[in-house]
């Protein structure tokens, strides 16, 4: 009796052991999956902030007339003084390192912001992102093979008549993304595909990782043994892979044409896996992600149109003291906009009801 009595206990515990292995590694992996996911939405997030910061800078310098003027008198040597010190001006007053140049219509070098020494040289050969100007007026921001796979923003400037006078072109090279995601324990590896090494001739150096060149300069050299031994096909297609406690993330990278040129992997060490919120968290990443930067991710993801649109203007008054400072712009434009279908009288009693006190010099005009 005790013998069987302790076979049905020992088979109990054994079941009981199973199960709770089996739902553990059902968590790991809906969690792996999860984590992929956020990595993919920061990575989004990351190329459209880098594209419009990009973009933005592009157009302040393809409106400054005495560049323009430069280009329009074919002045070489003054384009790269007024060119350099525009960007100098920059970085000493935002801390950014970009790099711009400026090109002709004929698709020939102008002027660069780092360097005077290939004036003149002609770029379309490689630059065949740049046909998209033949049929568009508009400017273009996109991830493109040149010399040096990069992020480009480029913006065509045009006479007053209309006709076309040249280009201005920012661009940046992964390097700030790659500091970004090391900073949340993710190492960050931008690959381009072998069979673009005839266009990107400033890559031939770089490190080659199977088929594929390393194209940011600031990767992390230990885990490329792990990378080397991967089956990047599975990796592919799958998106995900475990390996020598690493879990390895794969996204496709996309030129601006839509055609993939490459990828981006993400590398986690086992150790930091935990680091990640549960996946039935709302707020799920990273817990060393900034406050400020998972605000905007999470933002991002959830309201896809103004978040204080169906509140009224009485209700935006009464919220306007727990409003995050991340999102005070945007709520002060709607709030604004709703107060100015009061009258001046209207906006006294909507204050007067407020169940705040606070003491307030000057006067409502």
């Amino acid at each position: 009796m005790l013998k069987k009595l302790i076979l049905i206990f020992s088979s109990l515990t054994l079941i009981i052991v199973a199960v709770f292995l089996y739902f553990n590694l059902q968590v790991q992996e809906q969690k792996m999956y999860h984590i992929m996911d956020q990595l993919r939405v920061t990575l989004d997030a990351q190329l459209k902030e880098h594209k419009m910061n990009d973009l933005q800078t592009a157009i302040l310098i393809s409106k400054n007339a005495a560049l323009v003027d430069a280009l329009e008198n074919d002045d070489e040597d003054l384009g790269y003084i007024l060119l350099s010190e525009t960007i100098q001006e920059i970085e000493k007053n935002t801390g950014l390192h970009i790099r711009a140049q400026i090109f002709t219509k004929e698709l020939n070098i102008f002027a660069r912001s780092w360097d005077d020494v290939y004036a003149g040289m002609p770029i379309g050969d490689y630059r065949t992102d740049l046909k998209y100007f033949d049929t568009h007026k508009t400017p273009r921001t996109s991830i493109e093979i040149g010399r040096r796979l990069g992020v480009k923003a480029t913006v065509p400037i045009y006479f007053k008549d209309n006709t076309l006078l040249g280009y201005v072109e920012v661009i940046s090279f992964f390097k700030n993304m790659t500091d970004f995601f090391s900073s949340m324990g993710v190492d960050f590896y931008v690959l381009l595909d072998l069979k673009y090494t005839d266009s990107a001739v400033l890559m031939m150096d770089n490190f080659v990782l199977l088929d594929y060149l390393v194209s940011n300069r600031n990767y992390n050299y230990s885990h490329i043994q792990t990378l080397k031994s991967i089956d990047f096909k599975e990796l592919r297609l799958s998106g995900v892979v475990h390996k020598d406690d690493k879990y390895i993330f794969y996204e496709n990278m996309h030129d601006g044409e839509g055609t993939i040129i490459g990828g981006f992997v993400f590398v986690l060490p086992q150790r930091y896996f935990h680091y990640f919120r549960d996946p039935e968290d709302d707020i799920s990443f990273l817990i060393n992600v900034t406050r400020s930067s998972l605000y905007d991710v999470t933002r991002q993801e959830k309201y896809k149109k103004n978040a204080y649109e169906n509140f009224s203007a009485n209700s935006l008054v009464y919220l306007q003291d727990v409003i995050e400072k991340e999102d005070r712009e945007l709520f002060l434009d709607e709030a604004y906009e709703k107060f100015d279908a009061y009258s001046k009288d209207e906006l006294i009693q909507m204050m007067l009801n407020r169940k705040i006190i606070k003491k307030i010099d000057g006067k409502i005009k």
